[in-house]
This record gives structure tokens, C-alpha cells and sequence, in this order.
């Protein structure tokens, strides 16, 4: 089997996993949901809303006690199902999660993981291409479901072979924007100036499908903005850990790439920080974690929603790599509200452009809102209201 190349044989290895447990040691950064992890999963996406670090605050809120953002999730699980195609280049694609409770601080995890979809594409870039799609199951230390996600991976054929040759020409490397510094004072004013809901109640009966969520800045992305998200989530584990633990890695699941400057096997997770190998991946220089730019999406969402909301879904879908230089306007608008017996939802479409007002991301959202009706949104939620 080709290493780095979309096969037959090695598709039908993949499949023959579709529904199986697999292993997740290398996908799981925490857990138990601590207070340093929720602070530093906040401190990692750029988020200070007291629910997740003030115990006086949120001690005094609807749940009584610090919780955390809902994607730090990521970091018990990173969602991330791409089994088999060893050295076949993966780009996270997007995911779909669904929460029943909130994540409270002390919570403790179990997760249960399989592929459940498996589909070829073709396209300009790649003739053959795989997107794979595998469920996480999030189990609580009391036994409940708590939250699931579905993940998808694309799983593309690297630029280089597996001896560093050249198979195509890579993408031309992207400048990073240059900004004036009228430019750079007018986004600090408006990374500084996010709208919070904080501890007043937003009431389903309040809000009216076409209203707008108040929109949230991240940018201009910098490497340190990307190392800020792998201290939260990943570390080096996710990318094959280092020294020996990281030669054990890649030798049990041949998952690298080839250093062009020192010739050794490097981790491919490399282009999020270096653009030579950004550049390599298809990325066009430096790039964002998919996951990172989905959960700013919901740092929007819960500025809005306030103390009182509940997430309870967030689907998005991953278009376009977040450059370095880059920055992102996360926009949100209601599009529907409806009941399912005591649990008012409100249905949110989400999208990230970037500064050239190209489509980064986007999908939609489901929060539970309290009401005047019947009060309190009613936590855990009923398995049955993701139906």
C-alpha cells in the first residue's frame, strides 16, 4: 500500500472499522474537568466570562458553581475519527456537537468513539479525496450522556511523497494582511467592546427570528494565538507526543512528515505554526486549528445566550484555512423558534468571514432559552429533544 496515497486495499481497511470501538489515547488531553483546565481552555480561545474563573461570580449564577465553555470538549476528546490511510494528509473539517448538560467544574469523562461514515469525493484539488465521520459519546461520572459529536476529517493525499519529492507544486505562500494601525486600533476596540449578557436573563419570548447575535473578533491571527489553543487542548500528545514517545508514534501509525531541512519525520501538525510545511499541506503558509475557529463560534454564543442559556447544539462546518494575519468576524441570526415540551430553543445560522469578506466557516446553532412561561431552562436536557 502507497504510504501517503487514497488505495482501494487501504479504504477497505478503513471501513472494515466502521462501528467499532477505537482507541483514544492519543486524542484525550484531559479528563476531569478542573478549574485550571476550564481556566486555561478559556485563557486558550481568549475568553474571560467569569462563568469559567470566577468562583464568586459564577457561585452566585443560575448553575451555581464554575462550568466550563462547551467546546473544551476538544480537550477530552478532540473529535477527530481518521482511521487508517497511513501518511494520507487529514484536514479537520468540521463537527457537530450536541450538549444535554453543562460541564461543571470537577466533571469527569469516559468517551466512547467510532467511524460511522466513510465517503468518497473527488474535486479540482484532489481527484480522489475521503471524508471520514466518527461519533464521540462524552459519559459523565454519573453515568449520563452529557454531551455527543460527530467529527469530520477530510483525508486528502499529501503534496510530498513519503521521500520528500515533490508529486505537485504547492500552493504560493500568502502574505499575512498588513494593517494599519487605524485598522489594528478599530479591532482591539472591538475584541475589547464584545457584548456580554452576563447575568440577566434573555427570555425565549424576548428574542425574534431575523435578530442579530452580536458578533465576535478573533485576529489578526498569530502563531501564539495557535499555541495558546494547543496548550488548551493538545499539546504535543495529539501530534505523536515527543523524542522517543514520539518514534513510538509515528512507527505503530506512520503518520508524519518528512522535515525538508534535517530529513527526519516530523509531525504534520507542523503547518499550524511553520509555513514552509503549511505550504506543503495545501494550506498556503501558517493556518488555524479547525477546531479553535469553531469554538470562538460558540464564545459568541454564550456572550449572547448569558447565564441564564444553554447550549445545546453547535454544527459548523470548516470551508477555508484562517491564515496568519488573518482575522475573523464570528456573525450569528435567528431562524426559527420552537418548543419541544418545557425546553424553549432558539435556531441560530453562524458564519465566519474573514478581513476579505470570504467565507471561513459557518453552520447553525440550537440554545435553550429560560422563559416567562415555564422558567428555568430544564437542565439536564431530555435525550430525546436532539431527536
Amino acid at each position: 500500500m502507497a504510504w501517503g496515497e487514497i488505495t482501494d486495499e487501504g479504504l477497505a481497511e478503513a471501513a472494515s472499522l466502521m462501528g467499532q470501538p477505537l482507541r483514544r489515547t492519543r486524542m484525550q488531553w484531559i479528563e476531569t474537568a478542573t478549574r485550571d483546565a476550564i481556566r486555561h481552555f478559556a485563557w486558550g480561545i481568549g475568553d474571560d466570562n467569569p462563568l469559567w474563573a470566577d468562583r464568586d461570580y459564577a457561585g452566585a449564577s443560575p448553575l451555581g458553581g464554575i462550568t466550563a465553555p462547551p467546546c473544551i470538549l476538544y480537550a477530552i476528546d478532540s473529535t477527530i475519527v481518521a482511521p487508517k490511510l497511513p501518511g494520507v494528509q487529514w484536514i479537520y473539517a468540521g463537527t457537530d456537537f450536541t450538549w444535554f448538560e453543562p460541564i461543571r467544574e470537577g466533571d469527569t469523562f469516559t468517551v466512547e468513539a467510532k467511524l460511522t461514515k466513510q465517503q468518497e469525493k473527488s474535486g479540482r484539488r484532489f481527484a480522489r479525496w475521503v471524508m471520514q465521520t466518527g461519533e464521540v459519546v462524552y459519559r459523565n461520572q454519573h453515568g449520563r450522556v452529557a454531551a455527543t459529536a460527530l467529527g469530520h476529517c477530510a483525508r486528502t493525499p499529501r503534496l510530498t511523497h513519503n521521500d520528500g519529492a515533490k508529486k505537485r507544486e504547492p500552493l504560493p505562500e500568502a502574505e499575512p494582511q498588513r494593517y494599519t494601525a487605524q485598522e489594528l486600533d478599530l479591532l482591539e476596540r472591538e475584541t475589547l467592546d464584545e457584548q456580554r449578557r452576563g447575568s440577566e436573563p434573555l427570555y425565549w419570548e424576548d428574542v425574534a427570528v431575523g435578530d442579530e447575535v452580536p458578533t465576535v473578533v478573533k485576529g489578526p491571527l498569530s502563531v501564539i494565538d495557535i499555541l495558546a489553543w494547543y496548550s488548551a487542548t493538545q499539546g504535543a500528545l495529539h501530534y505523536g507526543g515527543a523524542h522517543g514517545d514520539a518514534i513510538r508514534y509515528r512507527r505503530r501509525h506512520a503518520d508524519y512528515h518528512i522535515n525538508p531541512k534535517t530529513g527526519a519525520k516530523d509531525a504534520a501538525g507542523r503547518g499550524h505554526l511553520e509555513a514552509s510545511t503549511g505550504r506543503d499541506v495545501g494550506m498556503g503558509g501558517v493556518y488555524d486549528v479547525g477546531p479553535q475557529r469553531i469554538a470562538w463560534a460558540q464564545h459568541m454564543l454564550c456572550n449572547w445566550m448569558g447565564d441564564h442559556g444553554f447550549l445545546h447544539e453547535l454544527n459548523v462546518s470548516v470551508r477555508r484555512p484562517n491564515l496568519e494575519g488573518d482575522t475573523i468576524r464570528w456573525h450569528g441570526k435567528i431562524t426559527d423558534k420552537r418548543t419541544v415540551g418545557d425546553v424553549r430553543l432558539v435556531e441560530i445560522a453562524v458564519e465566519a468571514k474573514c478581513q476579505r469578506d470570504i467565507h471561513s466557516a459557518g453552520g447553525t446553532a440550537v440554545v435553550a432559552l429560560p422563559s416567562r412561561e415555564t422558567g428555568p431552562v430544564p437542565l439536564p436536557l431530555p435525550l430525546s429533544v436532539a431527536d
